[in-house]
């Protein structure tokens, strides 16, 4: 399964989330732990394909390298048999370093372009294991918060009643002693 399929998934799973408030959302850390663990096993399938790609750039590099070793090889080979006949020596190494420079050129230009897509692939994976990163911790920090008791607004209450009334009970007692005198 490919990366971007799972990393789909994931966000896919994080948006699907209870929501809490203040924008918080509850996610099984199962299924997000299962996600990841999917993300890693596909990684070395996304490496692996860039590997290809760079292997094919070598193959192409080396027969690049190889057809102007074989175009210098015949160049050498013509030169002594024509050492005496020296415009047509001439002629032979200016082919030879013209095709020469063209395969470096052709070359350089294949390991570029393979290095811009492996880079372009990177960067993006990269950027989607960030995000998905981003919202494994943020769902971590929510389930690592400290819970406020259920019964704690309860009691809040039932101290603020009782104050209440010892205020009421006080006030009471006040009135009746004035009212003795």
């Amino acid at each position: 399964m490919s990366v971007y399929r799972v990393l789909d998934k994931l966000e896919a799973y994080v948006h699907e989330g209870t929501w809490l408030p203040a924008g918080y959302r509850i996610l099984s850390e199962e299924r997000l732990l299962e996600l990841l663990e999917k993300i890693r096993a596909s990684l070395p399938e996304e490496v692996g394909r860039a590997k290809v790609i760079a292997k094919g750039h070598e193959q192409m590099m080396r027969a690049a390298q190889e057809k102007a070793q074989a175009i210098v090889d015949e160049a050498a080979s013509k030169h002594e048999e024509l050492v005496d006949e020296n415009e047509i020596v001439q002629r032979a190494r200016t082919t030879a370093d013209v095709v020469l420079r063209e395969a470096q050129e052709r070359a350089l230009g294949i390991r570029e372009g393979a290095d811009r897509y492996a880079a372009g692939v990177l960067a993006e994976m990269e950027n989607r294991l960030a995000n998905a990163l981003g919202a494994v911790r943020k769902g971590r920090e929510l389930l690592e918060r400290p819970r406020v008791p259920a019964d704690q607004p309860l009691a809040d209450a039932a101290a603020k009643s009782k104050r209440a009334a010892f205020d009421l009970q006080a006030a009471a007692d006040e009135t009746a002693t004035l009212e003795s005198v």
